[in-house]
């Protein structure tokens, strides 16, 4: 789990890089991740931490294209609570990225056709490229009651208009249920 510590973790970042609010389901199982945005460009990033490494200590292939899934799907991001699904993912291994690698990644939209939108992507390490490939990506709708990535929560929660708004969570869009973000399988202990 990646709320268990190990001696190989660090929470020393590249300026720039803050962790990605995603703690559920298999954000939860995979990260941290982090990412920044600059000028309207976004990369985002993971440390190869133990949980993540094959037999050779390099990152699994499974967990790049996880990543270059996240990285490269981001280039369709809007903003914040931009949602969207994959439907295709092509990738080539490179070369390996050893346990303790700081691994970026990127991608760049090269076609769109309504909500279909195809992206061109690269993994790297410091100044190696362990990853090239293709996503094709597909834009849609933000589910009703999903909740809404932290930032933009942030941006899109307004004032409270009246006292009883205010006792419902000043205006904002969604409020987990308190169960939401439990560990279903602690529950069940």
């Amino acid at each position: 789990m990646t709320d268990d510590f190990n001696r190989y973790q660090t929470t020393e970042l590249p300026p720039g890089y803050a962790q990605l609010a995603w703690h559920r389901g298999f954000g939860r199982q995979i990260g941290p991740l982090f990412e920044k945005r600059e000028n309207g460009h976004l990369t985002r990033a993971f440390r190869v931490e133990e949980y993540h490494t094959n037999g050779m200590l390099n990152a699994h292939g499974g967990m790049l294209m996880t990543f270059a899934d996240m990285a490269w799907g981001g280039a369709v991001e809007k903003d914040e609570d931009t949602w969207w699904v994959t439907v295709r993912l092509l990738c080539d291994f490179l070369a390996g990225a050893p346990l303790g690698s700081f691994v970026e990644g990127d991608g760049k939209v090269v076609g769109r056709q309504d909500d279909v939108v195809t992206v061109e992507g690269r993994i790297w390490t410091g100044d190696k490229t362990i990853m090239r490939g293709t996503g094709i990506f597909k834009v849609i709708p933000r589910r009703e009651g999903a909740p809404m990535r932290e930032a933009a929560a942030n941006k899109k929660q307004e004032a409270p208009t009246s006292p009883s708004d205010a006792a419902k969570g000043g205006g904002r869009s969604f409020q987990a249920p308190a169960t939401f973000f439990s560990d279903p399988v602690r529950q069940s202990e």
